[in-house]
């Protein structure tokens, strides 16, 4: 397995990781600059030259792997037989530097309703390095011609056409995942928003609209849903900046965007 294939393993798997890369050699060394090793949680893949290199690289990625919020690091070593290394003496005579990369779990966002907003919400966040889950009822929203606008995203883009039941999506997303409901139907609206509230491990769970659905919306979560008062605080409405007050579907897919990524920031700390 290559190393590119590995990385996109553990990202499939949403397990973190760490990439060593051999990055300088000055003399006799096991390996050459530019070799590569994958390290997941419990899992390795490829080689950058066995013993104690190898091995000091891998104790130190997975601490890396289990860090709150790792920086990439460089690792130095000396190959000879005057240096005893944790786990052994390596003495081709030459010096070796690794760098560690940490591969973190990227951040997951679902958009349900892929209309005016939706679609200009998504050529935003498609610029990040994010799993973004577009699911709408509608297939003409979710034609290749209409989505063509991120064929250059960054992000990796799950399109999810569900024609009766959307809010079955949300027993598929991963955990965490950051949810966002605006779809074209306000009772479609209301059935994600029940449904969600009863989705157990979601992130944050925002809602576009007005405060006069949101009252309406309030109303019957508690009543029909029998939601309690702090299980249903749990969804932000309006999603996005107060202070930016524009209606154009731009406008305010730039104001939930970057609420979205405020939260973001908090989520690492």
């Amino acid at each position: 397995m290559t190393w590119v294939t590995a990385v996109a393993r553990l990202r499939a798997r949403r397990e973190p990781g760490t990439l060593a890369t051999v990055a300088t050699v000055r003399g006799h060394a096991p390996r050459r600059a530019g070799a590569k090793l994958v390290v997941g949680l419990t899992e390795t893949w490829g080689s950058i030259g066995g013993g104690n290199i190898e091995a000091v690289a891998i104790d130190r990625a997975r601490e890396l792997n289990v860090a709150a919020d790792p920086e990439p690091e460089l690792m130095e070593f000396a190959l000879n037989d005057k240096v005893t290394g944790r786990h052994g003496v390596q003495c081709c005579g030459g010096a070796v530097t690794v760098l560690l990369e940490p591969l973190p779990v990227v951040q997951a966002v679902a958009v349900f309703g892929v209309g005016h907003v939706g679609l200009e919400l998504a050529r935003i966040l498609a610029r990040h390095d994010l799993d973004l889950h577009l699911i709408d009822s509608r297939p003409d929203v979710l034609t290749d011609e209409r989505l063509g606008v991120l064929a250059d995203a960054v992000a990796q883009i799950h399109v999810h056409h569900t024609p009766l039941l959307p809010e079955e999506v949300l027993g598929q997303l991963p955990p965490g995942t950051h949810v966002l409901i605006m779809t074209h139907d306000h009772a479609e609206d209301a059935a994600l928003c029940d449904a969600a509230l009863r989705t157990a491990g979601l992130g944050s769970i925002g809602l576009i609209g007005s405060a006069a659905k949101w009252a309406r919306f309030r109303h019957r979560l508690a009543t029909e849903g029998d939601h309690d008062a702090a299980t249903i605080d749990r969804i932000k409405t309006p999603v996005g900046i107060g202070e930016i007050r524009g209606k154009e579907p731009a406008t305010i897919a730039v104001s939930i965007a970057a609420d979205l990524l405020r939260t973001f920031e908090r989520d690492r700390r």
